[in-house]
């Protein structure tokens, strides 16, 4: 039986890792690859760093943290506890969203180098963060 109540602590765990983790992707790892892509969608500069959209993205990590745990709690019975599943989990959702990235990067909306560059350093934190909610995970 899935424990919601720590689905529910290793997620905000999960999403705080991921939150972190997207602070110094976004600021300072990925930061000239999103001007020149802002740049050439002709997008407002301003609207991307507003607070708006800074908090609309600590939403989205903390629903992909919390993702994250209840997917590790719902294959964990199958797959066994421990570290391997919750990477197993975090690389599940990774690629799901990877995959339809892909698909905007075939269209041109992400360049190939920034794709490639995000989706690896992507993959990362969400094994750190699969790892952090994993281990805060419990049956009982």
């Amino acid at each position: 039986m899935i424990n919601y109540g720590r689905v529910l602590l290793g997620g905000l765990v999960a999403g705080v890792v991921l939150n972190a983790c997207d602070y110094v992707i976004g600021t300072y790892i990925m930061a000239s690859d999103m001007q020149r892509t802002a740049q050439r969608l002709n997008l407002d500069p301003d609207r991307l760093t507003s607070s708006a959209t800074m908090m609309t993205w600590m939403v989205v990590d903390l629903i992909y943290g919390l993702l994250i745990v209840w997917t590790y709690a719902a294959i964990r019975p199958r797959l066994g506890p421990g570290p391997t599943t919750a990477m197993t989990a975090g690389i599940v959702l990774f690629l799901a969203i990877t995959s339809v990235v892909f698909g905007f990067a075939q269209m041109g909306i992400f360049t190939m180098d920034s794709f490639i560059k995000n989706a690896a350093l992507s993959l990362g934190a969400a094994i750190l963060a699969s790892l952090a909610g994993g281990a805060v995970y419990k049956e009982s």
